[in-house]
């Protein structure tokens, strides 16, 4: 679980992320992400029902995406916002697929400060 620090929670920043953002437009996940004022790195997660009407599987990935952020969260520059828009293709893959294409996404972004792969 990602600390309440590191969670982008008002609608306004996600409305910021998304009038001002980069982009990064994938397979299976969109990433946009903005320069915030603050000293952490903040993340968004939308999973529309589109992609599953269950709440269960909608729940899983997000977990799925915090955990490779919480991972990745030392290597990815400070004071950023992230918001990751989940697509449906996403549920054909497996863990490993997502990370990759999520840590390809965040390297073209060069949100990622060093690359330990």
């Amino acid at each position: 679980m990602l600390k309440k620090e590191n969670r982008i929670s008002l609608n306004k920043d996600f409305d910021r992320t998304f009038r001002s953002g980069k982009s990064f437009i994938g397979k299976n996940l969109k990433i946009k992400v903005v320069d915030n004022n603050l000293e952490k790195t903040r993340l968004g997660i939308i999973i529309s029902a589109k992609v599953s009407k269950k709440a269960v599987v909608r729940n899983k990935y997000k977990r799925l995406i915090r955990e490779i952020i919480k991972k990745e969260l030392a290597n990815i520059s400070p004071n950023k916002d992230l918001v990751i828009v989940v697509f449906k293709e996403i549920l054909d893959k497996n863990s490993q697929e997502i990370e990759k294409e999520l840590l390809s996404g965040l390297k073209k972004l060069k949100v990622l400060e060093k690359n330990e792969n």
